[in-house]
């Protein structure tokens, strides 16, 4: 067999492992030592699986991530969680679909925390999903609302994507964030256009609710100034050059210890939950990363990324169609894989491509992660859609995929305007001091 059909049945093979439900981790990890093993020789996958394992668990850069993790946790601890979308909704709740905006804004803001979708959608469904429900909102509509919302978090900074991007693709992840900064904000107003536009047409699905004076939404931005200004000395120091990922990191950890002290949050059980929650997630994360790798490594030995940059050469096709097609196979090969494992297969396989039509390796993060984000709500995995419907266990999944199609619709467009637009990604790179 030549290393290509070889690499072929590895790729078929990996995807029966995970769909299956093997971890993503170890189905990397497996075909990418075996496709090792047989390309160059058993001893040569023993060798190269230590030598990946030891690089990845004492690499400086990744050490952005348990930090940007433990950032986070310490930010559930202090009780951060609802308030973006309390204040959200005490500016826009009485419009019609009001409360549907700020649970948008709330994932916005709530996003440039976790740096996952999922824990958006999990952390502010939890407090949206039964307000709107009170407010008289359609179910599958408000439910909709905040899976599409949900996805914010795994584009605006800090990304966990983008992280882990940015460590597979040997790219910097500062100029990643900077580069996601428009695209989270712009993917942001397109879900609010589409709440707009349908709540303007029937006024039904998301009723008005009662109108706050302006004192009282002033006083209630109290309650986000702290996480706020966190946000911005982390995110705004490291654009401008301040500090490198992993330093802002640091900073933003010591940061949200004395943001726990300052709202009372600074005790021994909270803090311990939040470093063991970090710890988990941080030791299966870096598992991921050991098994892409490898993965990656075996792609390459296989020339299948060689073969396939050729190919599109050889037709002719123009970037622009070219982009188009990756995008589509991606959406269809993200309706039975998660969004990660959908990146860390990807990856290895469509950057030389992109490389080779001359786009930027900083741009391609940015619209592997966006397409990646649209496998959290599309049928039939929709994984935040599946949160959502743990939240608000009566309303039916159907009418919850229903309520996504609009959004989706948003989603597509916004893809588009990213693949059109390059400069929407890459201009803040080129600025910032990263």
């Amino acid at each position: 067999m030549t290393p290509e059909l070889i690499g072929f049945i590895g790729i078929a093979a990996l995807l029966i492992l995970l769909t299956l439900g093997v971890p993503i981790g170890i189905g990397l990890g497996a075909v990418g030592l075996a496709g090792i093993a047989i390309l160059i020789s058993p001893e040569a996958a023993v060798i190269k699986g230590g030598v990946v394992a030891f690089e990845v668990v004492t690499k400086y850069e990744l050490g952005v991530l348990p930090l940007f993790l433990l950032m986070a946790h310490l930010c559930f601890a202090a009780g951060a969680s609802r308030d973006f979308f309390d204040v959200a909704a005490r500016f826009v709740g009485h419009r019609r679909g009001g409360l549907a905006l700020a649970s948008i804004a709330g994932c916005a803001g709530f996003g440039a925390i976790s740096g996952s979708s999922l824990a958006t959608v999990a952390t502010v469904g939890s407090a949206a999903l039964p307000e709107m429900r009170r407010a008289g909102y359609q179910p599958g509509f408000a439910a909709g609302a905040l899976a599409a919302g949900g996805t914010l978090g795994a584009l605006i900074p800090p990304s966990g994507a983008l992280i882990v991007f940015g460590i597979i693709a040997e790219q910097s992840i500062g100029k990643l964030f900077a580069a996601a900064i428009i695209p989270g904000l712009t993917q942001a107003l397109f879900y609010m256009a589409a709440i707009t536009i349908l709540c303007h047409f029937r006024p039904a699905l998301g009723p008005r609710s009662v109108r706050v004076g302006w004192a009282e939404r002033l006083r209630s931005l109290g309650k986000i100034a702290d996480i706020a200004v966190l946000i911005t000395f982390v995110i705004g120091g490291l654009m401008i050059g301040w500090f490198t990922p992993t330093e802002a990191a640091s900073v933003g950890v010591v940061a949200a210890f004395g943001l726990c002290a300052l709202r009372g949050a600074f005790n021994r059980r909270l803090i311990g939950e939040a470093v063991t929650s970090t710890l988990r997630t941080t030791g299966m994360i870096y598992v991921i990363i050991i098994g892409a790798i490898l993965f990656a490594t075996f792609v390459s030995v296989t020339g299948i990324a060689d073969l396939m940059a050729t190919t599109v050469r050889d037709m002719h096709a123009s970037p622009v169609l070219a982009i188009c097609a990756m995008a589509l196979l991606l959406l269809i090969l993200g309706s039975f894989l998660d969004g990660l494992a959908l990146m860390l297969l990807a990856t290895p396989i469509f950057l030389p491509i992109a490389l080779e039509l001359h786009y930027s390796p900083i741009w391609f993060g940015i619209f592997l992660v966006r397409t990646m984000e649209i496998g959290f709500v599309h049928p039939p995995l929709g994984l935040n859609v599946y949160v959502i419907q743990g939240i608000g266990k009566d309303i039916p999944l159907g009418a919850i995929f229903r309520g996504i199609v609009p959004f989706l619709i948003a989603d597509f467009l916004h893809l588009a305007l990213i693949i059109a637009v390059p400069a929407l990604t890459l201009w803040l790179p080129s600025i910032a001091g990263v």
